[in-house]
């Protein structure tokens, strides 16, 4: 009976290490159908009541694809169209090199052709985009093949959900009570870094957006986008974009704008953080944040992109765990759990 049990523990290792394989080229895709069907599920416990489980996936489906992946493109459009303009600008005319070339010689007494060279540094670029086009179709391909597997795990997650998380329950040898606390500190933990961590980063960087618009800041939507993404990061936040901003109005002789920007960012900014973070974190769980910087720092590293989210997550997980174990030790040692 043991070699049976043996020879059955080897197998699903051997199995759950294949699989891996299989999963690891698509993960940080399987992290975002996960992450998106945890948010969706609710509604489509709801939207059961009224429709087919295959009705309500699709739909929210097509809501989940036409709130993240087109804003996505339109986002990476604005991007490319920022840069293709900084390349357009990039005039060799306006460079006046003549002068240029004239002053180094009067300085030094070295005589320089900055036009040929900056002609062969173009081409040598040239030469490198040429190179690595083909890597950058085969990222592309990937993209778009890990959007596909994203998409359909989502629908099948939303789907089939609470099957397979009755199957789980099933095969956790803990339990029903200890389940219970687990998954209710851990749901828990999830809303407060999704509520409390994510959606304040978004309505900062938004609201910071506003006042780079506002106050004329060249690429503005490209830098709401890394307000966004900054603020994400606890205690960096929006400053490294509006405060880089605020110089470059002084430095453009726009002292009024400056100062503007300097007080909308300082007051209203920094308001919407004391005002929504208790609203938001408070209902849900009280993360400390020195897990939220450690957990996102430290996500990126192990997660990529989707570490900004799972880090906080993974530490909030090993503290409900913990917590857990706290509270049914004496049960889970009972003989009959052993």
């Amino acid at each position: 009976m043991n070699l049976s049990k043996g020879f059955l523990f080897v197998l699903v290792g051997i199995f759950a290490y294949l699989s891996l394989l299989l999963v690891l080229p698509f993960f940080q895709y399987v992290l975002g159908a996960i992450l998106v069907a945890y948010v969706l599920y609710p509604a489509q416990e709801r939207l059961e009541r009224r429709v087919s489980p295959r009705i309500a996936s699709l739909a929210l489906v097509v809501v989940a694809v036409a709130g993240f992946v087109v804003p996505l493109f339109v986002i990476v459009a604005v991007v490319a169209s920022d840069a293709r303009r900084l390349i357009e600008n990039a005039d060799p005319e306006s460079l006046r090199t003549a002068e240029l070339e004239q002053a180094i010689e009067t300085q030094t007494g070295v005589s320089v052709d900055l036009t040929t060279t900056l002609a062969d540094s173009a081409q040598g670029v040239g030469g490198a985009v040429l190179e690595q086009s083909t890597q950058w179709v085969s990222a592309l391909t990937h993209t778009v093949v890990g959007l596909g597997v994203a998409i359909f795990l989502l629908y099948y997650l939303l789907k089939d959900g609470s099957e397979l998380f009755a199957w789980i329950r099933e095969l956790t040898p803990l339990p029903d009570e200890a389940q219970d606390d687990f998954y209710r500190e851990l749901d828990a933990v999830m809303w407060a870094v999704l509520a409390g961590h994510v959606l304040i980063a978004i309505i900062q960087g938004s609201i910071a957006g506003l006042g780079l618009f506002a106050t004329g800041i060249p690429n503005a939507a490209f830098w709401t986008v890394v307000m966004i993404i900054l603020s994400l990061i606890p205690l960096v936040g929006s400053f490294l974009v509006w405060g880089p901003a605020v110089l470059f109005l002084f430095a453009t002789d726009e002292p009024f704008l400056a100062v503007a920007l300097f007080a909308y960012s300082t007051v209203v900014v920094g308001l919407s953080d004391d005002y929504l973070r208790p609203i938001l974190v408070d209902r849900y769980a009280d993360l400390n944040p020195a897990v939220i910087i450690l957990g996102v720092l430290g996500g990126v590293y192990a997660f990529g992109v989707m570490g900004l989210f799972y880090g906080p997550v993974v530490l909030g997980a090993l503290i409900a765990t913990l917590n857990v174990m706290r509270d049914h030790y004496n049960q889970l040692t009972e003989p009959g759990l052993q």
